[in-house]
């Protein structure tokens, strides 16, 4: 590897795979990716289904925009899971009963 020889150390987990700083495309894929798991554990406990479908209705655009707008691979993983997590705990909730109280 180049950087080892050049005694640089890279960090294990990183979304700038492209050596440069996106800031905002990072805060975006966290943003979708934690949305959508919490859209997901809300959607399929029947108790807070109207929480979890906020949470989807939420996620979901906002995963498809970070997509849109995403700059390397690791972004573009995290959206992909955010956005199916939204989805399927969209489809939990509505099926526990949606957007009623």
């Amino acid at each position: 590897m180049p950087q080892e020889a050049a005694g640089q150390k890279r960090s294990v987990i990183s979304l700038n795979t492209d050596g440069e700083r996106h800031p905002m495309e990072n805060s975006l894929a966290v943003a979708a990716i934690v949305i959508g798991l919490l859209a997901l554990v809300l959607g399929f406990i029947p108790d807070t289904h109207f929480f979890g479908a906020i949470a989807g209705v939420i996620g979901l655009p906002l995963a498809l925009y970070s997509q849109m707008v995403s700059a390397t691979t690791g972004e573009r993983w995290l959206n992909v899971v955010g956005m199916v997590a939204s989805f399927v705990g969209t489809a939990f909730a509505l099926r526990h009963g949606g957007f009623t109280p």
